[in-house]
């Protein structure tokens, strides 16, 4: 099933909840939440409490990804906020495999992110355990950047290893997607896109239900 995830840190925060609210009713079933510790990017975006406020005003599947060193910290707080999915990065985590179990024990839904220059033959080992993998498109910190070419290679290069193994595991991918790249990033073998800049510029409703159009 081919799911839109809108991300909230493209969105006008003045208008947060009005346009989360456009989203749901254009269709989107999920809402990605990007958490930024300035660290392991080099922005800062939010934490726990606008989750939780925007948790009050939607009912969307929250797709949290913690864009933070060491993310195992927060399961429990980020869980306590409202998320049903935590994606954290292969990179940023010193123990992966213990990341993975503490959020699927935490009763959540695990991801696991790769940045555009980390190949996917890192997750040989853990390929069967995350729900879900998320391929940068763009390298991760700031929104509205350019979708990278070569990424391409790696969601056809991922979605050829699940299969071998017969896994049919979500691969979202995130960063410079719009209306005119979408359907190359979904024969690549991508099925859950992350879209920031060309959903909330403008009528945030009827950008989501262009891109559900398109995705179909």
């Amino acid at each position: 099933m081919n799911i839109l995830a809108p991300s909230v840190l493209g969105a006008d925060f003045a208008r947060l909840g009005e346009q989360i609210r456009e989203t749901r009713d254009g269709g989107a079933a999920y809402l990605h939440l990007d958490v930024m510790d300035g660290a392991f990017v080099p922005s800062i975006s939010f934490g726990m409490p606008v989750i939780s406020a925007v948790r009050s005003c939607s009912d969307q599947v929250f797709d949290v990804h913690m864009m933070v060193q060491e993310p195992g910290r927060y399961v429990e707080a980020i869980k306590a906020a409202g998320a049903d999915l935590i994606c954290v990065h292969q990179e940023a985590c010193t123990h992966l495999d213990r990341t993975i179990h503490q959020i699927k024990e935490a009763g959540l839904k695990a991801g696991v992110a790769l940045n555009p220059a980390t190949p996917v033959s890192v997750l040989d080992c853990i390929l069967d355990l995350p729900d879900m993998f998320l391929l940068m498109s763009v390298n991760p910190g700031f929104g509205g950047q350019k979708f990278i070419p070569y990424t391409l290679e790696k969601i056809r290069c991922l979605r050829e290893k699940l299969n071998a193994r017969g896994l049919v595991t979500d691969i979202e991918v995130d960063g410079g997607i719009t209306l005119e790249n979408v359907q190359q990033v979904l024969d690549a073998g991508a099925n859950v896109m992350v879209v920031g800049s060309a959903v909330f510029k403008g009528d945030a409703r009827k950008n989501t239900q262009a891109f559900m159009e398109k995705m179909r």
